[in-house]
């Protein structure tokens, strides 16, 4: 490989939540008494522990080197690098700079699309599994989550239920739902027929979809993105879609996302909303590091990520279901989540999910409580680590947690 995968990068001291909050003793880690000999394995917050591609550093070095930082113009080279990156990876045909707009990130980009399309008190589709950022800033601006379930199919496999999905749009009087294309926290690729079959729901009800793409590069195994924009036309004019390079690059601390709206009327609702606090603002290094990111070298970085990330979660779904009894999962297209279900262990051990993830902690595993995204054993973890760690993670769960 091009790009270095295997170093065991140290972030103490750097910012980094993923292990300087557990040191610091706060929120669910308050009370972990870590054994000696154990150093933190950070696998519960989703960001990488691995380093940038060179490319974004560079670009914004070189922009640092001259020494003013006043009030700037958006450069055309912005949006060429979303243009040029959505073209090549996804297929996406007729997108013009008009139709792209800066947010500050993707919850704060849903929450503006929601106080366009609806109102505080109405009733809003989700699927559940939920992610936790849905959950917590669309309760906090006062909607009402109605949520429509996923379920594992005999190949276990999610599925949305579509005649739910209908049931619930009816009965709740819905009139916009968000998709997490790819899911969060299931890790499941929609596919082209699956995200037409829920458009026609949402046609027939006259519904406007909010899309969270933000995982639409990590992708596993061969799997491919289909923008939910792309299925049909009532797709095209009655989804705002929300992307941003920090998920696939790790840039989540420089802030900075990214709407696709094709719809003149849409747009210009949802560019209101977001510019309400006149916070709503590009900084001028995170643009900078977003054309480094989508760049030539930024492609073949992300090529190798997903090479990586298939990796380490073909061995992880293999250890587990060899070695880890009572532990179950669907194996994730996309992502580099896992979401365990530890129903089985737990009833058989006669404890509870908390029981399992602090004695993870307790070794070092510092994996995420699941419960929030409404999985009521479920355990979250991280993979974008490299291989080594992996698996001495699951070493240590294998000899000393899920004994």
């Amino acid at each position: 490989m091009r790009f270095d995968f295997e170093t065991i990068m140290d972030r103490r001291g750097h910012d980094a939540i993923a292990v300087d909050l557990p040191s610091a003793e706060s929120g669910q880690f308050a009370a972990v008494h870590r054994k000696e000999g154990f150093d933190v394995i950070p696998m519960w917050v989703a960001d990488m522990n691995f380093a940038v591609v060179p490319s974004i550093q560079k670009a914004m070095t070189d922009r640092i080197a001259h020494p003013a930082f006043g009030y700037f113009a958006v450069r055309d080279e912005y949006y060429q690098a979303i243009i040029d990156w959505q073209t090549g990876r996804n297929g996406v045909q007729g997108l013009e700079p008009k139709h792209i707009g800066y947010e500050n990130g993707v919850l704060g980009g849903v929450l503006s699309a929601l106080a366009a399309l609806s109102c505080p008190g109405d009733n809003i589709l989700v699927h559940s599994p939920t992610y936790i950022g849905f959950t917590f800033s669309m309760e906090s601006a006062g909607y009402h989550i109605v949520h429509s379930p996923l379920y594992l199919d005999e190949n276990n496999i999610w599925r949305m239920d579509y005649e739910d999905m209908e049931k619930k749009i009816r009965e709740n009087h819905i009139h916009t739902a968000i998709m997490c294309n790819p899911h969060n926290p299931s890790g499941r690729v929609w596919t082209k027929e699956e995200l037409a079959k829920a458009m026609e729901i949402y046609e027939r009800n006259q519904v406007y979809v909010i899309s969270d793409e933000i995982w639409s590069d990590i992708l596993l195994n061969g799997n491919r993105h289909t923008p939910t924009q792309s299925v049909n036309d009532y797709a095209r004019e009655h989804t705002a879609a929300f992307y941003a390079p920090s998920k696939t690059f790790n840039l989540a601390g420089l802030i900075g996302s990214y709407h696709i709206i094709y719809n003149d009327w849409l747009r210009d609702r949802i560019l209101k909303q977001s510019s309400l606090s006149h916070y709503n603002s590009m900084n001028v290094l995170s643009m900078h590091a977003l054309i480094g990111a989508y760049s030539e070298d930024g492609r073949q970085w992300v090529d190798e990520l997903k090479e990586v990330l298939s990796g380490n979660i073909n061995y992880a779904v293999d250890f587990i279901r060899e070695n880890l009894p009572g532990v179950t999962l669907a194996k994730p297209e996309g992502t580099y989540m896992l979401f365990l279900d530890c129903t089985e262990y737990c009833r058989t051990h006669n404890c509870s999910v908390e029981d399992v993830l602090y004695k993870g902690w307790e070794y070092g595993v510092y994996w995420q409580d699941g419960r929030p995204f409404h999985g009521e054993y479920s355990i979250r973890m991280n993979l974008a680590l490299p291989l080594s760690r992996v698996k001495e993670a699951f070493e240590r769960i294998r000899e000393y947690v899920l004994l």
